[in-house]
């Protein structure tokens, strides 16, 4: 897949370094041609969002908590991969909103990592995707995306 640098600038979007893991886990699996990315979370430097949706932070916020979140898990893929020349196909993404009992637009705040996903990569980065809203998250972080992605091992 191809990588639109250009929608990264225009958005005054990078993606970092792949972090370490803050727990006993590793970043992502490799099993055949696929890569299972463990949870990232919405923490990169200067872009950090904590807090719950419906109380501290609004649905545009937590859409921007969701990029930075899949930013995190594209350090991750590019590191593994070597770059994302390998990549094939963003086969699901799945999306954890720390979240008030009563809010529900745990969709709107998800459209901010799939969206980007297609804006970087084109209609091939489409995929599927769950968003659940729950009661707290690591280190109270605002969002945690995990994600399932497809490579061609010959282009390693």
């Amino acid at each position: 897949m191809q990588l639109n640098e250009e929608i990264l600038k225009q958005r005054g979007l990078t993606i970092p370094e792949a972090p370490a893991p803050v727990g006993s886990y590793v970043q992502c699996v490799r099993t055949g041609n696929l890569l299972h990315l463990s949870g990232g979370i919405s923490v990169n430097g200067d872009r950090a969002f904590y807090g719950k949706l419906g109380k501290e932070l609004t649905v545009e916020q937590g859409q921007q908590a969701a990029v930075t979140a899949i930013l995190n898990r594209l350090g991750v893929i590019r590191a593994e991969l070597g770059g994302f020349a390998p990549l094939t196909r963003i086969v699901a993404v799945n999306g954890f909103v720390n979240c008030t009992p009563d809010f529900t637009d745990q969709a709107k705040v998800l459209n901010g990592a799939s969206d980007l996903l297609v804006e970087l990569f084109g209609p091939v980065a489409a995929h599927s995707r769950s968003a659940v809203g729950v009661v707290s998250l690591p280190l109270g972080v605002a969002v945690e995306i995990n994600m399932i992605v497809e490579f061609d091992p010959s282009l390693l």
